[in-house]
């Protein structure tokens, strides 16, 4: 039975004894609110609050959650989020503090941030960070604005940014956002950088930098990162570092020992604190020595035992966040840092390789494997076989659905057909991946006994298939009654 929306729940009248008027004199909106700003009427739904409850209690166990669910999103990083962290950061020392009171009323929020930036430090191998971003996307921004007013500040008319045809879509955006041209990088047969490809398209003249992302999005690791890094170097461009799979690398290696100069890192992905609809976020923008004076402010800083805000960065870009950016998600990453140590870091970059790896191997047999090369974090199958057969790769993601799973990322990245990009991270069980495993295999198996069954998934789900492009371009966001 299709479920009722709450307004269609409504009824005329309803007594709620847990609602009373106030009992103090409020003063007339319209003294102080512009009338065009002012509702005419509030058409509240009117239900009991047991009914609410239900209501949205009911409607909570439809979601698919990293809580509730296994949610192996590839190149998203959707790991369990300790519960800790968010009572930490929900305590009423953080909650309360307002960024004007004066420093000395929030030294200690100061001295998190510091010491988080100093944590970072000696995991990148870099000299300082920001927290002004509040996204990957936003530092990849911010990290091209450094980069082209280092430049600028040098004399050097740079005007393109290199990237390869695997990258995060995200990466040509922020190039493009901060004024350079996008060169796209074909890779190889391995879906590795083609180094002599990228000796023929750089150059002194224009190249500004080269984004990339290690282990890339098919999981792996560039082979020949240090010979890349000497090319990007030899003709004075700089080298950004996506970090948004930097998972299986912590307590590993650094990526300043790859020669990167300019890197961020996803707190909100990798450092355990929610993102999607379980944000915000922070993209932690972190530089080489040469950098440091470019990056957002302010900094946090140290005199004696004093921390104080450092706004007189000589060659900022400026502010990207109100304040001093998204402070809880801060202390969710600190939180997860100071439980896990240099120990634990490592652990969880073993561990995410060995899960991606497991996988990998239960399931060759049936999916296509992307590239030969060993895995890292994630990895990328191809369903062009069951695609020849009649069904396609969205096809087997909606029948995942029926077997209690959020569907893996598909069709990224674009230079695989039929792409299948799995990241297991190091928080699910072996009992989880088997669970994953048998379900991929079932609907292997599906695909030559019923194939109808598996083209018209999910079935166990009170929405079926819907215009997903309609849904994409002419998004239906508010509810209008007798749609009207």
């Amino acid at each position: 039975m299709k479920g009722k929306l709450i307004f269609e729940k409504s009824k005329e009248k309803i007594d709620n004894y847990y609602i009373k008027k106030p009992g103090i004199s409020l003063k007339d909106p319209k003294d102080f609110i512009p009338s065009s700003f002012l509702r005419n009427s509030l058409p509240l739904p009117a239900l009991s609050e047991n009914e609410v409850i239900r209501h949205y209690l009911n409607l909570a166990k439809k979601n698919f959650s990293v809580d509730t669910h296994f949610y192996p999103l590839g190149s998203c990083t959707m790991k369990y989020n300790p519960k800790i962290n968010e009572e930490l950061a929900a305590k009423k020392e953080f909650l309360e503090i307002h960024p004007y009171q004066k420093e000395g009323d929030f030294q200690g929020c100061l001295e998190i941030i510091y010491n988080l930036e100093k944590i970072l430090c000696e995991i990148t191998g870099m000299r300082r960070f920001s927290f002004q971003p509040c996204s990957g996307a936003q530092a990849e921004l911010c990290g091209m604005l450094i980069i082209k007013k280092f430049h600028t500040l040098k004399g050097r008319k740079k005007t393109k940014v290199i990237i390869p045809d695997s990258s995060h879509g995200t990466n040509p955006a922020s190039a493009k956002m901060a004024g350079f041209n996008v060169v796209v990088l074909e890779s190889n047969s391995f879906g590795l950088v083609d180094v002599e490809k990228l000796e023929k398209i750089i150059n002194n003249e224009d190249t500004a930098a080269l984004m990339l992302t290690n282990p890339n999005t098919l999981g792996l690791f560039e082979e020949e990162i240090l010979k890349i890094s000497e090319i990007v170097h030899r003709v004075d461009a700089l080298f950004y570092y996506d970090g948004a799979n930097f998972n299986p690398l912590l307590g590993i290696t650094k990526p300043s020992l790859m020669g990167f100069d300019v890197i961020h890192l996803n707190l909100h992905k990798t450092f355990s604190a929610p993102h999607g609809s379980g944000g915000p976020g922070v993209g932690a923008i972190g530089v080489k020595e040469e950098l440091v004076n470019f990056l957002p402010v302010p900094l946090v800083d140290k005199d004696k035992d004093r921390f104080y805000l450092n706004w007189k960065l000589k060659h900022s870009v400026g502010k990207f966040h109100a304040f001093f950016g998204n402070f809880l998600v801060l202390i969710k990453a600190y939180a997860y840092l100071l439980r896990l140590g240099k120990e634990g870091l490592s652990k969880v970059a073993s561990l995410s390789v060995i899960n991606a790896n497991y996988i990998r191997k239960k399931l060759e047999r049936h999916y296509s494997l992307s590239s030969p090369k060993p895995n890292m974090h994630e990895v990328v199958f191809s369903c062009k076989k069951q695609k020849e057969k009649g069904v396609s790769c969205l096809d087997i993601c909606k029948r995942l659905i029926d077997y209690g799973i959020h569907p893996p990322t598909m069709y990224f990245p674009l230079i695989v057909k039929e792409a299948l990009m799995v990241e297991p991270t190091e928080t699910e069980s072996k009992e989880v991946l088997d669970d994953f495993i048998q379900a991929l295999i079932e609907i292997d198996r599906e695909i030559e006994a019923n194939l109808e069954k598996v083209k018209n998934a999910p079935h166990t789900t009170c929405v079926k298939r819907v215009d997903e492009i309609k849904g994409a371009r002419f998004p239906v966001l508010r509810w209008k009654k007798n749609g009207a």
